[in-house]
């Protein structure tokens, strides 16, 4: 004998397609169709879609001269946040930028501050300069094409922070967890690439080097 299936089944039928739709159209939506299946994707798709514009912050480098972001405005700038005294993900950030240094060296005929240049910015309020000059010697970083920092105001490092979406977490030992991630600088100041610091340093290089103007 055929069942035939009662009103009640249709209706809870229906009910369950229509749930469907719309949480695979809010998925879609939330997702950018998809796309960005985490909220660092999704972070990545936006800034690339968007630029962001990055506050003026007063930075002074490993060997205490002053500077900003903002002098690097005309040319790409890659910038990435570390503290010395980590030992977990920010020696694998300093290597990668190592790399990403060596491969501009080689395929740049214009050296020091001519060449594709980094910045690496400490969060960590206990980085004084002789700090960040023995950590920049230990990756062989000249301080020129690539500099080591930290925010002379400390009130300005959250809002710096905020900018670039880099999230730090103190554990409770004296040390942090932040996510990790190369940013790229267009040569109007804007953030306009977030990368990941897994990339080949010669990808990561051409990232960067083709957000200058033409």
């Amino acid at each position: 004998m055929r069942l035939v299936p009662n009103a009640d089944w249709r209706r809870t039928a229906g009910a369950a397609a229509v749930i469907c739709l719309v949480g695979g159209a809010l998925v879609w939506c939330g997702t950018d169709g998809f796309r960005a299946l985490t909220s660092e994707q999704a972070r990545r798709l936006a800034v690339a879609a968007s630029p962001r514009a990055i506050p003026r912050v007063d930075l002074e480098d490993q060997d205490g001269r002053p500077f900003a972001l903002d002098s690097y405005r005309g040319r790409p700038l890659l910038v990435d946040f570390v503290y010395t005294r980590c030992r977990s993900v920010c020696p694998l950030l300093s290597d990668a930028f190592q790399r990403v240094d060596r491969v501009a060296q080689s395929t740049s005929a214009a050296d020091g501050d001519e060449r594709l240049q980094l910045v690496s910015i400490t969060f960590d309020s206990l980085d004084t300069p002789a700090d960040l000059r023995a950590y920049a010697k230990h990756y062989s970083a000249d301080g020129r094409a690539w500099r080591f920092a930290r925010v002379r105001e400390p009130r300005e490092l959250e809002s710096l922070l905020r900018a670039f979406q880099v999230v730090v977490i103190p554990d409770g030992r004296g040390d942090f967890q932040h996510n990790a991630a190369f940013h790229v600088l267009n040569a109007e100041g804007r953030l306009a690439r977030v990368l990941d610091p897994d990339a080949r340093p010669s990808d990561i290089a051409r990232a960067a080097e083709a957000t200058a103007p033409r």
